[in-house]
């Protein structure tokens, strides 16, 4: 079994759209980026916070959409606002203030397994003024578009994940070095491939009934190096976060594919092993 601890997402969209950008006039902040509810009971309520660190009134508004992965491994959005409900769903947050948006479950009490959906906190657009250097030169504006998601995954009373891993295989996936960018930011060239990452391709499905998050985990992995050395190898959650992200797999057959980076080559043709620890 996997622990079940917490790990965190993020998805930030951030739009420019002008000839001249001025530093920002605001900020948005949301926590926690991933809450774990209960269909029933106190367990079934969470609080997200949405705090404006900027110099002006941030309007906001909140949307909802089902997660659901794809044999292929892609991720389907639906809008689903109606096992929700949500208070409030818009709001204006003053200078320095901040809103809890309060999410409660109101859908099936009894499901068969636990579900996962997105609750995205979208800030309206902002137009702010560019001081013109010169009389002839006319102001500007700047639209900024922030959008951040909050990973809510919803889970009934005893249900647990069963996790087992598919494949693994040895695997290279290459890397790219930054783009070079000019003074206003933009790139002036494409990023250049670095070096080729070594690494480990890992397939894993959960069986059980509640969402596994693989970050939770500690991963320990053990093979045979390209140069016949022995490969042992434990990554901690902290590692597994930062290479895979949360790692969420759904519960009831779901399967997902993960890139595990590692230090040195393996050999192909070796058996390799993971195991998942606390």
């Amino acid at each position: 079994m996997l622990n079940r601890r917490i790990g965190w997402a993020v998805v930030l969209v951030c739009i420019l759209g002008a000839c001249v950008v001025a530093p920002m006039a605001w900020a948005m902040r949301v926590s926690p980026m991933v809450a774990e509810l209960s269909t029933v009971g106190a367990g079934a309520v969470a609080r997200i916070e949405v705090g404006n660190a900027g110099g002006a009134a941030m309007p906001y508004e909140t949307s909802i959409t089902r997660i659901e992965f794809q044999d292929d491994g892609s991720m389907v959005e639906t809008p689903d606002d109606e096992d929700f409900l949500v208070f409030p769903p818009q709001g204006l947050v003053p200078v320095g203030g901040r809103q809890v948006v309060r999410v409660q479950w109101v859908g099936d009490r009894d499901p068969t397994q636990s579900r996962a959906y997105y609750l995205q906190v979208r800030q309206l657009p902002v137009s702010t003024d560019v001081e013109a250097g010169a009389e002839e030169r006319p102001n500007l504006a700047v639209t900024v578009l922030y959008s951040m998601k909050v990973l809510l995954v919803v889970a009934p009373p005893g249900s647990t994940p069963d996790v087992r891993v598919v494949s693994a295989d040895p695997d290279i996936e290459p890397t790219f070095l930054p783009a070079p960018r000019g003074e206003n930011g933009a790139p002036t060239a494409p990023p250049e491939r670095g070096p080729d990452q070594t690494g480990i391709r890992v397939v894993v499905a959960n069986t059980g009934t509640r969402y596994a998050l693989m970050s939770g985990a500690n991963w320990i992995v053990e093979g045979a190096g390209a140069d016949g050395q022995p490969f042992h190898k434990r990554y901690e959650s902290a590692e597994i976060a930062q290479a895979l992200g949360v790692g969420y797999v759904e519960p009831g057959g779901g399967r997902r594919s993960f890139f595990l980076p590692t230090p040195v080559a393996l050999d192909p043709a070796k058996p390799v092993s993971i195991r998942f620890a606390r």
